[in-house]
């Protein structure tokens, strides 16, 4: 499985700095949620969703993301 980000907008996935692309297989792997989240956070992105990609296109899942929320949740943890 990769964890990818992507525009819910554009349906582009997250490459690299500034760079998105239309191709899930060129696309920056997070490894696990945490990690593309906290990135997510950082770089004050909005608008993007996780997708969890599998092998097989139909078991891929994706999950919407709310930056205010993702950002309030990890204050009040701190």
């Amino acid at each position: 499985m990769r964890v990818l980000l992507q525009q819910k907008a554009s349906g582009l996935y997250y490459k690299d700095k500034d760079l998105w692309t239309r191709l899930a297989a060129e696309a920056a792997d997070f490894l696990c949620s945490t990690k593309a989240i906290d990135f997510c956070v950082a770089n004050h992105l909005s608008g993007v969703q996780l997708v969890l990609k599998f092998d097989e296109q139909l078991y891929d899942i994706v999950l919407p993301m709310v930056a205010g929320r993702a950002q309030h949740s990890r204050q009040a943890s701190a």
